[in-house]
């Protein structure tokens, strides 16, 4: 469409008139040179402005440029943070005289500590640190003038969290990120980190007579090499189909994204209803096969059960423009077709993991929205639906961010893991960072490898497209829980699942928060067993039946409960001792038929030998 525009006639003089054209609102700039005149633009020439198209080539290639120094981190995110900080920080003279205060008290507070640290050896906390704060737990730390040293540090990071939290007018996300920030700042100049300065690491140079800052420079090479190296990164002391994911099992179906796995029935009999796990394609699906004795797929077996396993291709750049609609297709209802082809007429007990969580229940609701009730029950394994309390992850989390980021997947087709790691890690630098450092290169020890650390260490690619929809659509927008989340051009609605749902959340998950897997509750017009384990994110949900210090608590909620906030259910929810996988075998038991005999297995009817190639791939 065209727009015809004539303006008024004009006395010699260049004149710029604007009109907006009728078919987008945009404004076509005309000019005209001392007559009347009548000029006709078409949106399309607008649109193809060569310098414009170079203007935007520019800025990609300049911020991916940008986004691979700063490890896909928006410096522009960042500054807007600051500059709303500090703006209302400078127009609050109440909180200015507030921190001038405070940091008039400390400073006395820090006088009084050093007068006391020199006429005492042995001086007390005059401050503690917070209780996952290891740093200064030694008994060295508690002498002259390493006690300085801790308190100081420990002082002044007080203040900066009074600093940077608490100013009114600045939105709460860039309040977090400032203080977060800060934090991070802090904690690169913590007097654990330098030898001259943490105590501990003097005493072991001088009782090794220097040998562990050798070991540790030994040990910062061979790091060095790895990460330059092409070798896959995961760990050489574990390795798949060698000593993890070695639950006997064959691929049965694979396409251009996922590999499908049947294990092999080790009781005489087995529950009808098979087993599909959906691991998240962050991660390689082996969290849920480690070793045997810590292999919730191998406990599953063992307790009669038929189970199948969605092992994800590490995406590269040809994968690029593979979004979450080809990741439900190819990849759970693939999976889901596939295993009523080999089992026909026998619903399933399907589960996800975290991401994968999620996407098998945006496929769930598909399938209830469609007419498909081939799924028996649905269990999510710290997986979120509702993105607006999110954790600390929600940091990274804004326009601004989501752009930079998309900068730096379009120009190599697909995001590092090496990314995801570093964001995972930053939110416990104490613990993931700043400790393994000191351990490492200043001790000059190593932790030993665990089946848990090596499969941590083997990270994934996720395609440019699918990342971007995920991060859109469900992080920033909140499509799903909101009902605005498309699949096969039709919106659908969590409300839509009738499946009984087991939910599992973890204590300590910084990734997942277990409020935020708690409101599934609120989404799903369907009973749920909503169960709360001790742990993490993936220490948590790898809970075999002799792991040690496990405590979980589990309630039920039907459709004729009323509901419960997650402080008055935590609080009325009694926990119970031991590993909350016989909670979960024996829920999916009662929602089983009979005990008959196991399917068919032959590993000739298969297309290689679990774990299969997928999982291989670096």
């Amino acid at each position: 469409m065209q727009e015809d525009f004539a303006p008024a006639p004009t006395s010699g003089l260049d004149r710029r008139a604007l009109a907006t054209t009728s078919s987008g609102g945009q404004l076509v700039e005309a000019r005209a040179a001392g007559q009347p005149f009548a000029a006709t633009l078409s949106v399309d020439q607008v649109e193809s402005d060569p310098l414009d198209e170079a203007a935007r080539r520019i800025d990609h290639a300049f911020h991916g440029m940008l986004a691979k120094t700063t490890n896909g981190v928006s410096p522009m995110a960042l500054g807007k943070s600051f500059a709303d900080w500090a703006v209302h920080l400078a127009l609050s003279p109440g909180k200015q005289m507030q921190l001038f205060g405070k940091a008039a008290r400390k400073s006395a507070r820090f006088g009084a500590i050093a007068a006391n640290a020199f006429m005492s050896p042995r001086s007390p906390q005059s401050i503690e640190p917070l209780p996952q704060d290891k740093r200064f737990v030694a008994e060295e730390w508690r002498s002259w003038p390493y006690h300085l040293f801790s308190q100081g540090f420990l002082l002044q990071q007080q203040w900066w969290h009074n600093a940077t939290t608490g100013v009114g007018g600045v939105t709460k996300q860039h309040e977090n990120v400032v203080a977060f920030t800060m934090r991070q700042m802090l904690d690169m100049v913590s007097p654990s980190n330098f030898i001259l300065t943490n105590p501990v690491v003097l005493r072991r140079t001088y009782e090794t007579g220097g040998a562990n800052l050798i070991k540790g420079f030994a040990n910062l090479l061979d790091d060095w090499s790895k990460l330059h190296d092409n070798a896959p990164p995961r760990s050489r002391a574990f390795e798949p189909g060698r000593n993890v994911a070695v639950t006997p099992g064959k691929v049965v179906f694979a396409n251009r994204l996922i590999e499908l796995i049947q294990y092999a029935p080790q009781t005489e009999t087995v529950r009808p209803e098979p087993i599909l796990f959906v691991p998240a394609w962050i991660m390689k699906y082996y969290i849920l096969d480690l070793s045997p004795g810590n292999s919730l797929v191998r406990y599953l077996v063992e307790q009669g059960f038929t189970v199948f396993m969605i092992s994800w291709r590490n995406p590269d750049a040809a994968d690029r423009d593979l979004g979450m609609e080809d990741y439900r297709q190819l990849g759970v209802m693939a999976a889901i077709d596939q295993i009523s082809a080999i089992l026909p007429g026998r619903k399933i007990h399907a589960a996800g993991y975290c991401l994968g969580g999620t996407l098998l229940s945006i496929a769930t609701a598909t399938m209830a929205r469609d007419g498909d009730n081939r799924l028996k029950s649905l269990s999510l394994f710290a997986a979120q639906h509702d993105f607006t309390e999110a954790g600390e992850l929600t940091l990274f989390i804004n326009e601004s961010q989501v752009s930079f980021l998309e900068e730096l997947m379009r120009s190599q087709g697909y995001l590092d893991g090496m990314h995801m790691a570093g964001a995972f890690q930053l939110l416990r630098s104490n613990d993931l960072i700043w400790s393994k450092l000191v351990r490492d290169y200043l001790m000059g020890e190593r932790e030993s490898p665990s089946d848990l650390m090596a499969w941590n260490a083997d990270a994934t690619r996720l395609p440019y497209r699918m990342h971007s929809d995920y991060l859109r659509h469900l992080f920033l927008d909140n499509d799903l829980a909101e009902g605005r989340f498309e699949t096969a051009g039709r919106p659908v609605a969590l409300t839509d699942i009738r499946a009984p749902i087991f939910a599992v959340g973890t204590e300590s998950d910084h990734v997942s928060p277990w409020r935020s897997a708690f409101k599934i509750h609120l989404l799903a017009d369907a009973d749920v067993t909503f169960l709360l384990t001790s742990g993490g994110h993936n220490a948590g949900i790898v809970s075999e039946p002799n792991h040690k210090r496990r405590h979980y608590r589990i309630r039920t909620k039907t459709e004729r409960d009323i509901y419960l906030d997650p402080d008055r259910w935590i609080a009325t929810t009694e926990p119970q001792s031991g590993s909350w996988w016989p909670q979960w075998a024996a829920w999916l038991a009662a929602a089983s038929g009979p005990d008959q005999e196991p399917p068919h297995f032959d590993d000739q009817d298969s297309l290689c030998a679990a774990p299969g190639t997928f999982v291989l791939q670096p």
